[in-house]
C-alpha cells in the first residue's frame, strides 16, 4: 500500500485536452512562467500577454459563419499547446492571450501576427505576411536573432533598419531571453 501511494506521488501530472469547434472562446488554466507552442492558419492574429492564469482563444469573421474552423488546446504544467485550423479565407481575427511571462514558440503560414506584452523568449516564423513584436526591453534579451528572406526588417529596438532579399541581423544583449524572429516574405518589425 505504501509503495502504490509513493508511485502516485511520482506519477507525472496529466495533460488536459480541451477541443472544441464553433466555439469562441476556448479557454484552459495555465500558470504564468511556461511555454505556449501556437500552431495557426493564416489569418490577422493577435497574441497579447495577461495577468490571467490561462490561456484563451477567441476569434471571429465579418460576415461569414466560422463552423468549420478548429481549436485545440493540450495544457501540462509547463507547456500549453494551441492549434487553429480550418480558418475562413478572409476577414477572420483570431486572439490568443497567455500569461505574460511566458516563452512563445509560434509558427504560422501566412497573415499578420502582432505580439504584445509578453516577457519571455520568443521564437517566431512565418510563410508570408507581416510580423510585429513588441519586445519590451532589449537588455533583457541574451541573444537575438532576425531575418526576412525578402522584404523589410525594421527593430528600432536594436537600431536596425534594412530592406531586400535575404536581410538579417543578430544582436548580443545581457538578458536571459532569445528572440528568433522571421518572416519569409513580407515585413518584420520588432519595436
Amino acid at each position: 500500500m505504501v509503495l502504490c501511494l509513493a508511485l502516485l506521488k511520482q506519477a507525472p501530472a496529466q495533460t488536459k485536452k480541451i477541443e472544441q469547434v464553433d466555439t469562441s472562446p476556448v479557454a484552459a488554466d495555465f500558470a504564468p512562467g511556461g511555454k505556449v507552442n501556437i500552431d495557426v492558419c493564416s489569418s490577422q492574429i493577435a497574441i497579447q500577454g495577461t495577468d490571467a492564469r490561462s490561456v484563451k482563444v477567441s476569434y471571429e469573421r465579418s460576415g461569414d459563419r466560422t463552423e468549420d474552423t478548429k481549436v485545440r488546446i493540450e495544457v501540462s504544467p509547463s507547456e500549453a499547446d494551441i492549434r487553429v485550423t480550418d480558418c475562413p479565407s478572409n476577414n477572420f481575427e483570431l486572439t490568443i492571450e497567455v500569461p505574460k511571462s511566458s516563452d512563445l514558440y509560434v509558427r504560422a503560414f501566412a497573415g499578420q501576427v502582432d505580439v504584445h506584452g509578453i516577457t519571455g523568449s520568443k521564437d517566431i516564423s512565418m510563410r508570408a505576411g507581416q510580423l510585429t513584436v513588441d519586445v519590451g526591453d532589449p537588455a533583457a534579451y541574451g541573444y537575438v536573432e532576425a531575418s526576412v528572406t525578402t522584404g523589410d526588417l525594421q527593430a528600432p529596438a536594436f537600431e536596425v533598419s534594412k530592406s531586400g532579399l535575404l536581410r538579417s541581423f543578430d544582436h548580443h544583449g545581457p538578458g536571459k531571453f532569445r528572440l528568433h524572429a522571421h518572416v519569409g516574405a513580407g515585413q518584420l518589425t520588432l519595436r
